[in-house]
């Protein structure tokens, strides 16, 4: 060989060997983090650390999600994937997969070769799904020349420390749960129920296609906006599929024919049953510790209940009561947490049904019927001009429009002027779609003020139901429509009782030692205050007018001239005491008109009170979650029964009595005859001052439930109390919940478990079988049956 070409030889020979020290060089730089950025050990092995927090029934329902504003990613295991959907993604973007460590050299030789030295556009790409992967969550955006040339390198480093890391496995599932699919899909999980409705693991080969053809650019090949490029990248999955042997020919040529189809419904935390209980956890899971100073004067009431509910309840404050391994609280929004309910999501969507088909169907045209053309409307004629003028006055400076625009140095008569321009709008509305009532959006042009009035008009609800025998809460409704009206009235919701306090204020008097035959003169009966004044209730409708009646009978027609009688033989003060034993919560006067209903309280303390007369005196308090997961499967918080007593078991049993006599010819009875309930039940009908509250409480042996019914503000009711009474607004929703819960064939097997069978009756003890007994076993008089089928329009 000539001296020159040895030289040139070795020349070539010391650059190559200069080239590889340098590229190992550069490498070692990498990984080192030297040159560009280099996660540390820790963000390998926990490379995504925000996803969404799932709210789940106790039927296994994912009922919705809380999650960061464009991230609703759900943790998704590589066993809740379909065979098909890994298929698809190993076929399309990385087809030597299962023999490569995070780098294909092959597949880098055929691009350089293709791109480089035959000048193909249409090369493919050379990115393993590992360094995909590494791109998705670590590679920033290059800013020069120099940066964009060491991406590559920089990605083969990170996806080789993956392959440390992570089985194969791991990495399809960390890719998928990482990917945007567009619509705060993120992760795949999110992304099969935003274009399909279902869960990863049940979708379709074609399904399965398409989303993995969104890979390749999801804004491009967007099925929503573009469904035929999806199409036509969604056939060229399935034929690379076919072609590494996934498909047949013959699977190919039948799933390519199919169309695109999708069921495209964009994933928030206001999509899916149970929204207001969503809600509702949402604040008590991430409450801080009550401070004082936040709370205004008029909101010392709520500052009490709420240190006491951070004191005594586990759930209230969970993420910062406990601490992550790394000492961090926990937070619903990033830990990807799996919150189970004692929610059925059957019994949940009956509930949500019977409210919506009851008020849009009935109620809400009842009342725009007796409005209709009244000047006062929605209004109620009780209230005078200017005091409708303050309430709507006030709504204006409550609105986002009042605040936005005195923001913008607008003054007060400049805004007020704007309420009375016609806008275009979007208002709420209730639409007939066959033979039910769906909630509904409409456009159209009106004046900021006439939306206010508009608004007002819709009647309002709150319900509960819940297990007597361990508080689980088995159905949560605290709106006929969470979109727009996200006040919550189950729990944060407080009205006025009426008569379902009476049942309270009996259960004293049995245990005092008085029985539901006791008689009394029904007459108005004139009790004098403590402050000398002279308190003479009134009983509408009243009859038996100077009859002896028996206290049962006083209940079963619930007649205000009984109750105050009854209310005189006790204490207030120790009525109060009681009814805070009962789980009402807040100040309470000791006044005798207290056991006529005249405070407020929730739905959720009503449920639970109720459940004393069928659990022999104990109370249960409601329960809404059983425990919580991490992302990993460990269970982190966990959340038993709490129940309390209440009234010793005779007293119990002596109540229960006289309220199973409401339900049956008492002012309960419309369960029976309109409704067709048979089931063995109590329960207790109620109406406030002016009709502005329906009431109605009901409860089987083993399921409590309660609904309330008015307006937004309490002036706003039917002008008459054959419409305004609870027995006509809230009782039809619980009687519709029950009859639906025991015909729902898909319940059936569980219906004991669930406490939902019909047949089941209280247990009442053979030593209690006697209401007329007095504690001392004495038969005080003989009892008084009532027609059956009597229903009273006046309570």
């Amino acid at each position: 060989m000539k001296k020159g070409v040895k030289k040139i030889v070795r020349l070539l020979w010391t650059l190559f060997a200069i080239g590889v020290v340098a590229l190992v060089l550069l490498f070692v730089l990498i990984a080192n983090g030297a040159i560009g950025y280099m996660p540390p050990i820790e963000d390998l092995q926990n490379p995504i650390d925000k996803y969404a927090t799932q709210v789940i029934s106790e039927d296994g329902v994912v009922m919705g999600s809380y999650a960061l504003k464009g991230n609703n990613r759900v943790y998704t295991t590589y066993d809740e994937l379909s065979p098909e959907l890994v298929q698809a993604l190993i076929a399309t973007e990385d087809k030597r997969y299962t023999r490569h460590s995070g780098i294909d050299m092959r597949g880098l030789f055929r691009v350089f070769f293709r791109t480089v030295i035959l000048r193909q556009k249409n090369a493919g790409g050379g990115s393993t799904i590992s360094q995909q992967l590494a791109k998705q969550l670590y590679s920033p955006g290059a800013k020069n020349l120099f940066q964009r040339a060491m991406q590559k390198p920089i990605e083969w480093v990170i996806a080789t420390n993956l392959e440390r890391y992570y089985s194969k496995e791991e990495i399809i599932s960390l890719y998928l749960n990482k990917f945007d699919f567009l619509y705060q899909a993120v992760g795949i999980d999110s992304a099969a129920k935003t274009y399909f409705s279902k869960e990863p693991s049940e979708l379709a080969t074609e399904e399965a296609a398409m989303l993995v053809g969104m890979c390749k650019n999801p804004s491009y090949y967007n099925p929503v906006r573009f469904p035929d490029r999806a199409k036509e990248r969604r056939d060229v999955v399935l034929r690379l599929m076919a072609e590494q042997d996934y498909l047949t020919k013959a699977q190919y040529e039948e799933l390519r024919a199919k169309p695109l189809k999708l069921a495209f419904k964009r994933q928030t935390h206001r999509t899916g049953i149970a929204p207001y209980l969503r809600e509702y956890l949402r604040r008590i899971l991430m409450a801080e510790k009550p401070d004082k100073k936040n709370y205004r004067g008029w909101q010392a009431e709520d500052y009490e209940r709420d240190l006491e509910q951070w004191e005594h309840n586990p759930l209230y404050g969970w993420c910062n009561k406990n601490r992550k391994p790394n000492g961090e609280p926990y937070n619903i929004y990033t830990d990807g947490l799996k919150v189970y309910t004692t929610i059925n999501s059957k019994m949940q969507e009956h509930a949500e049904q019977v409210m919506l088909q009851h008020i849009a169907g009935d109620l809400q045209k009842a009342f725009d019927r007796e409005k209709k053309g009244r000047s006062y409307a929605p209004f109620s004629n009780s209230i005078s001009a200017s005091e409708r003028e303050s309430i709507i006055r006030r709504s204006m400076v409550n609105s986002d429009r009042y605040r936005t625009l005195k923001a913008d140095g607008m003054s007060e008569e400049q805004i007020f002027a704007t309420f009375d321009e016609p806008v275009d709008m979007t208002v709420f509305d209730y639409a007939k779609v066959g033979q039910k009532y769906e909630v509904a959006y409409r456009d159209t042009v009106m004046t900021p003020r006439d939306s206010i009035l508009y608004q007002k008009k819709f009647l309002q609800s709150g319900f509960m139901a819940m297990d007597t025998r361990n508080g689980y809460v088995r159905a949560y409704v605290g709106g006929v429509d969470f979109n727009t009206f996200q006040y919550d009235m189950a729990t944060q919701g407080r009205r006025q009782v009426g008569s379902t306090m009476k049942p309270y204020l009996y259960a004293m008097a049995m245990s005092e030692g008085f029985t539901p035959c006791h008689t009394v003169l029904h007459v108005q009966p004139h009790i004098r205050l403590a402050t000398g004044q002279i308190w003479s209730p009134k009983n509408a409708g009243a009859s038996r007018v100077g009859e002896e009646v028996t206290i049962n009978w006083g209940l079963q027609t619930s007649s205000n001239w009984v109750t105050a009688w009854l209310m005189s033989q006790m204490s207030p003060v120790t009525f109060v005491d009681l009814l805070h034993s009962f789980g009402v919560t807040g100040e309470l006067d000791p006044t005798p008109a207290i056991s006529l209903g005249s405070p407020d309280i929730s739905v959720a303390e009503m449920v639970s009170g109720f459940s004393t007369f069928a659990n022999a005196g104990m109370r249960a308090v409601p329960l809404y979650v059983t425990r919580i997961e991490d992302q990993y499967g460990n269970v982190v918080g966990e959340f038993l029964p709490d129940i309390r007593e209440v009234l010793p078991a005779d007293a119990t049993y002596k109540t229960l009595h006289m309220l199973r006599n409401v339900m049956n010819g008492g002012t309960g009875s419309r369960v029976r005859f309109k409704y067709g309930v048979q089931a063995d039940m109590g329960g207790k009908t109620g109406t406030s001052q002016n009709h502005s509250d329906g009431w109605f409480m009901g409860f089987t042996p083993t399921i409590s439930a309660g609904c309330w019914v008015g307006g937004e503000d309490r002036s706003i009711h039917f002008d008459g109390i054959r419409l305004g009474q609870g027995a006509n607004m809230s009782l039809p929703i619980v009687a519709m919940f029950y009859k639906k819960i025991f015909e729902d064939k898909s319940l059936q097997e569980r219906k004991d478990e669930l406490g939902i069978n019909p047949q089941t009756k209280f247990d009442i003890p053979e030593e209690y079988a006697d209401p007329c007994k007095s504690k001392e076993g004495r038969v005080v008089s003989s009892f008084e049956p009532i027609e059956q089928g009597i229903d009273p329009l006046f309570e």
